[in-house]
C-alpha cells in the first residue's frame, strides 16, 4: 500500500461516517473555541485595569480550570460513542485482510485529521468572539469600552497543548480498544449488553439512601455557614445516588412496567420496554449524565441571574448609607468629637438622611431559648453560632421615629436570616421577655456581611447595655467586643461629589487621628458589578457549555440506539407492523425514559433550593421571591430547549430504524 492510501482511507471513513463526525468535530471546535476565549479573557490585560480586577481574574481563572477539566471529561466520553459505532467497520477491515497496526495508522490519520479542524477553527472562531465577550464583560461591569483588536498568544499556546494532550488520550484509548479485541468481537460489537441485566436491588436501595442523605442535609441545615461547609458534601451524595438509581432503578422501573400487563401487551409500549430493559445497564450512565449536567446548569443560570438582577438589593443591604463611619466609642466625649467632625466635613453637603446610634455586638452560641458564650452546651457551635446586637430603645425610637415603649425585662427582637420560634430569650443570667419580634432593623452594613445568623435586640436603656458590655469582657477578655458607634450619611448629590464627600470625611478624621472604619457605597457598587458580574458571566459560559455537552449526549444515545435498533424494528415491521405503530412505539420509547433526568434534575433543584437561599444569603441576597422566579425561569427555558431537542432526535432515531 502506498503512503496515500491511508491518509485517503481516513479522510473517506469521516465523510461517511459525517452523521456522526460532524456533531462531534463541531463540539471539538466549539469546546475550543470556549477553552480560547476564557483563558484568555483571564489574562487580558484590560482586565487588570478594572475596579475589583482581582475579583475577576480569580472567577475568570476559576471557570477557565472547569472548562479545561469539562473538556477533556467530555471529549473522552463523547468519543467512546463514536468507537463503538466503528468498531463493526474496523472488524470487518481486520477480515478483509488489514492489520491492526494498518487500523492504527488510519485511526491516526482520522484523530490527526479532527484535532486539525477543531485546533484551527476553534481558535479562529476564538479569536473573533474573543472581544465580543470582552466587550460583554465590561458592559455588564458598567466599564466604558475601548476599541482594538486582541489576540492572546499564550491562549493559542494554551489551547493547542490541552487540544493536543486531549486529542492523544483519545487517541490512545481507541488503540486500546481495537488493540484487545479481535475481529469477531469488533463485528459483534454493537449486538453486546444484550443479555437482560438483573435487577440490582442493593445498588438501587444505596443510591435512594444517598439521595434521601444528601436532601435531608439541604432541608436541615439552618445555618448559612453550615450550608457551605455541607453544600458540596450533599452535592457529592446526590450525584452518587443519581448514577446509581439511573443504572439499578432505572431498571427495575422498567420490569414493574413489564409486569403491568395493561401497558406492557400494547403495541406501542412492548418493543420500546423490552428494547430498553436489555439496553438499559449501558444507557443509563448517558442518562445519569444528562440528569446532572442538567441539574447544574440549572444551579448556575438561577443563581448567578438572581445576584446580578438583585445586586443592588445586595448592595443595599451591605452598604446600607450611602457613607458609613463605624467607631469604638468606650469614651463618649470621644463619640462628640467624632460626630463634631463629621458633622463640619459635609456642613456644605446636601445631606439626605443622617442615622446614629450606639450598639454592642458579640457572638454567642444558641442553645433554643439560651444564648451561651463557652462550649459546654448541647448545640452545635458551628451550626447555632449567632451574632447578637443590641441597641437601647431610644436610639431605636429615634432613628425609626417609632415611639416603642419596654418595660423591665423586655426587648425588641429582629432576626436577619434564621427565625427565632421562641417567646423568650436568655443571655447570661438574664432572662428577657421578647415584646414584639419587629420586621426591619437598622442597617448595619458590618454586621450584614457576618455570614453567621444575627438577632438585633433592643434593650430598655444604657445600663442594660453596660452591664452585657462588662458580663461578656469577664466571658471573652481580651478578645471581647467594644461598645460601637455607627454613623450615617445618604447624600443628595450626583456621584462625583458624593465620592469628595467621602475623602472630606476621611481626610478630616485621619487628620484628628480617629481610629475608625469608614465604608462608601459608590466603591462597593463598582466592586460588587465586577464580583456579580464575573460571576454571572461564568455561570452564563458554563450553562451554554453543560447545554451543549447534554444536546450531544443526547444526539448520539439516540443515534447510538437508532442503530442498535434498526434490525429489531425491521424484523419488527416484516411481521406486520406498520410504520406509524413503530413510530409510536419510538415515541413510548423515547417519552419512557428520555424525560427522566429532566424530572429528576426539577427534583434536585427542588430539594435544592433551600440550601442555595442559605448560600445566596450569606451574600446579602434576600430576595427569596427574586430567586423562585430565576429558578422557574430558567427550568421552563431549560426544559423547552430540552422538549425542541427531544423533537430533533427522536425524529432522527425514527429515520435510522424505519424500514426503507
Amino acid at each position: 500500500m502506498n503512503n496515500g492510501f491511508y491518509p485517503k482511507l481516513a479522510a473517506n471513513n469521516i465523510r461517511k461516517n459525517s452523521k456522526t463526525y460532524i456533531p462531534y468535530i463541531l463540539t471539538c471546535i466549539f469546546t475550543a473555541a470556549m477553552y480560547y476565549i476564557i483563558h484568555s479573557l483571564s489574562n487580558n490585560e484590560g482586565i487588570s485595569t478594572l475596579v475589583g480586577s482581582e475579583t475577576i481574574s480569580i472567577t475568570l481563572g476559576l471557570g477557565n480550570r472547569i472548562t479545561a477539566i469539562f473538556a477533556i471529561i467530555f471529549l473522552f466520553y463523547t468519543n467512546s460513542f463514536l468507537i463503538k459505532r466503528r468498531k463493526k467497520e474496523f472488524g470487518l477491515f481486520n477480515i478483509l485482510g488489514m492489520e491492526k497496526k494498518h487500523l492504527l495508522r488510519v485511526i491516526g490519520y482520522e484523530t490527526l485529521y479532527i484535532a486539525l479542524i477543531s485546533l484551527t477553527l476553534g481558535i479562529t472562531i476564538g479569536i473573533l468572539l474573543d472581544k465580543l465577550m470582552y466587550l460583554s464583560v465590561l458592559k455588564m461591569m458598567e466599564v466604558e469600552i475601548s476599541l482594538g483588536f486582541y489576540i492572546s498568544w499564550s491562549s493559542i499556546l494554551s489551547t493547542i497543548i490541552l487540544f493536543s494532550v486531549i486529542f492523544f488520550i483519545i487517541f490512545i484509548n481507541s488503540l486500546r480498544q481495537v488493540h484487545i479485541s479481535n475481529p469477531i468481537e469488533l463485528l459483534k460489537s454493537t449486538n453486546l449488553g444484550e443479555k437482560e441485566p438483573k435487577t440490582k436491588w442493593f445498588m438501587a436501595i444505596l443510591g435512594f439512601i444517598c439521595l434521601g442523605v444528601g436532601y435531608y442535609i439541604a432541608l436541615t441545615t439552618k445555618n448559612p455557614v453550615m450550608a457551605i461547609t455541607l453544600f458540596f458534601v450533599a452535592v457529592i451524595l446526590v450525584i452518587i445516588g443519581t448514577y446509581l438509581i439511573f443504572t439499578a432503578g432505572s431498571i427495575a422501573f422498567l420490569k414493574l412496567l413489564r409486569k403491568n400487563k395493561k401497558y406492557y401487551y400494547n403495541v406501542k409500549h412492548f418493543t420500546s420496554v423490552a428494547g430498553m430493559i436489555y439496553r438499559m445497564k449501558q444507557n443509563a450512565v448517558g442518562l445519569a449524565n444528562i440528569c446532572i449536567l442538567s441539574t447544574m446548569v440549572l444551579v448556575m443560570i438561577s443563581s448567578t441571574s438572581s445576584m446580578m438582577i438583585g445586586m443592588e438589593d445586595i448592595i443595599n443591604t451591605r452598604y446600607p448609607y450611602d457613607i458609613s463611619i463605624y467607631s469604638d466609642v468606650s469614651d463618649n466625649d470621644n463619640k462628640e468629637s467624632l460626630v463634631y467632625e463629621i458633622e463640619n466635613a459635609i456642613k456644605n453637603e446636601r445631606v439626605k438622611k443622617e442615622i446614629s446610634y450606639t450598639y454592642l455586638n458579640f457572638a454567642a452560641i444558641k442553645d433554643k431559648d439560651r444564648f451561651v458564650t463557652n462550649s459546654n452546651s448541647n448545640s452545635d457551635i458551628y451550626n447555632d453560632m449567632n451574632n447578637l446586637i443590641f441597641i437601647t430603645l431610644e436610639d431605636y425610637n429615634r432613628v425609626t421615629s417609632e415611639n416603642k415603649s419596654l418595660g423591665e425585662g423586655e426587648v425588641l427582637l429582629y432576626s436577619n436570616r434564621e427565625k427565632y420560634s421562641y417567646d423568650t430569650i436568655n443571655i447570661f443570667d438574664r432572662e428577657y421577655k421578647i415584646l414584639e419580634k419587629v420586621n426591619e432593623f437598622l442597617g448595619n452594613g458590618i454586621i450584614s456581611a457576618n455570614i453567621a445568623s444575627s438577632q438585633y435586640i433592643v434593650v430598655k436603656d444604657t445600663d442594660e447595655i453596660n452591664y452585657l458590655y462588662k458580663k461578656q469582657k469577664e466571658v471573652f477578655g481580651e478578645n471581647a467586643s467594644e461598645i460601637e458607634f455607627l454613623y450615617g450619611i445618604d447624600l443628595n448629590e450626583t456621584e462625583v461629589e458624593k465620592g469628595e464627600a467621602y475623602e472630606s470625611i476621611v481626610g478630616r478624621l485621619d487628620e484628628k487621628g480617629f481610629v475608625y472604619k469608614c465604608e462608601t457605597k459608590l466603591g462597593a457598587r463598582s466592586s460588587a458589578i465586577s464580583l456579580y458580574g464575573g460571576l454571572f458571566f461564568i455561570g452564563t459560559f458554563l450553562g451554554v457549555l453543560f447545554i451543549m455537552a447534554t444536546i450531544l449526549i443526547i444526539y448520539y444515545k439516540q443515534i447510538s440506539e437508532g442503530y442498535d435498533d434498526k434490525e429489531r424494528f425491521e424484523i419488527m415491521q416484516k411481521v406486520g407492523m406498520s410504520n406509524e405503530e413503530v413510530q409510536g412505539s419510538i415515541r413510548s420509547q423515547v417519552l419512557t425514559v428520555f424525560f427522566l433526568p429532566l424530572i429528576t434534575a426539577g427534583i434536585h433543584i427542588s430539594f435544592a433550593f433551600p440550601f442555595i437561599v442559605k448560600i445566596l444569603s450569606m451574600l446579602n441576597l434576600t430576595n427569596t421571591k427574586l430567586f423562585i422566579l430565576c429558578t422557574f425561569v430558567s427550568f421552563a427555558v431549560f426544559a423547552l430547549i430540552y422538549s425542541v431537542i427531544y423533537i430533533l432526535t427522536a425524529r432522527s432515531y425514527y429515520k435510522i430504524v424505519r424500514r426503507k
